[in-house]
């Protein structure tokens, strides 16, 4: 069985990043963003009881064709190489992956969520004479609007929150880790470090000075056309949030795994 993981999360929080930083070795493929799991969950409701063919497709069939389709989808990566499948949705598919891949884990990238949605207005404002996909396309909307619709369960940052706390508090938490932006900014050895001993995979010597992504057209596609882009020295910068003070304390409470007690849900978070 081909080596798979998955990296998760929210959105503006390092994925694209770490993927780019991950794809400098040469033992492993990583992409930016990917298909597999929004094929994944197609297939899957394809496959539930609602369907007329449902009587004839059993636990064996599902097994055999979810699998296969993420092997087969990396079919022509080498087989020596650990594939990195990045999606927003495998946080939410915790019980599905543990039955389809027992060695999988699942990195979920998180930022403190006042600066998620800071970033994402951050675009917005780069692009004052069109709307966003990411902002539903709203024509007549606020800062606050927009982090409503942001923020709501179906919602760019809302349901991408919902699914890596629904994997934080989960039985499966133990195949996750919780890798902050925060950290793999300003400390990116000892946050690769991490990530190494958590997929259990030999050291490599990374660069940070100039890391690059090949195709940055997904965000274009969404009207953020910044989405991806990635600045070629890996860094922390402090800056001044753009956010109404009191939006800025209503998100920071979200940022569920800063408390102490987070840390007692024997989960990696680094």
């Amino acid at each position: 069985m081909r080596r798979i993981h998955f990296i998760a999360g929210l959105p503006r929080s390092g994925s694209t990043l770490l993927a780019a930083l991950l794809r400098q070795n040469p033992r492993f493929h990583a992409g930016v963003t990917s298909p597999v799991g929004t094929l994944f969950t197609a297939v899957q409701r394809l496959m539930c009881q609602d369907q007329e063919t449902a009587t004839v497709v059993g636990d064996t069939h599902r097994e055999d064709v979810l699998r296969g389709l993420v092997e087969n989808f990396y079919a022509r990566v080498p087989p020596e190489c650990t594939v990195f499948d990045t999606h927003r949705i495998w946080a939410a598919k915790m019980p599905a992956l543990a039955a389809l891949f027992p060695d999988a884990r699942v990195i979920c990238c998180v930022r403190a969520v006042p600066w998620v949605f800071d970033s994402l207005e951050r675009l917005a404002l780069e692009q004052p004479l069109q709307f966003s996909r990411i902002f539903n396309y709203d024509t007549a909307g606020t800062i606050y609007s927009r982090c409503e619709a942001a923020c709501s369960g179906g919602g760019l940052i809302g349901f991408a929150w919902n699914a890596v706390r629904e994997a934080f508090y989960g039985p499966f938490r133990n195949r996750i880790m919780l890798l902050t932006y925060e950290s793999l900014a300003s400390q990116p050895v000892r946050a690769l470090q991490a990530v190494y001993g958590f997929v259990n995979e030999a050291p490599f010597q990374h660069g940070f000075d100039n890391v690059t992504i090949s195709d940055c057209s997904y965000g274009e596609r969404l009207g953020a056309p910044g989405l991806h882009r990635l600045h070629p020295r890996v860094r922390f910068a402090p800056r001044e949030t753009i956010l109404p003070p009191d939006l800025f304390a209503r998100l920071a409470r979200d940022s569920f795994w800063t408390v102490p007690a987070a840390r007692e849900r024997g989960v990696l978070i680094v």
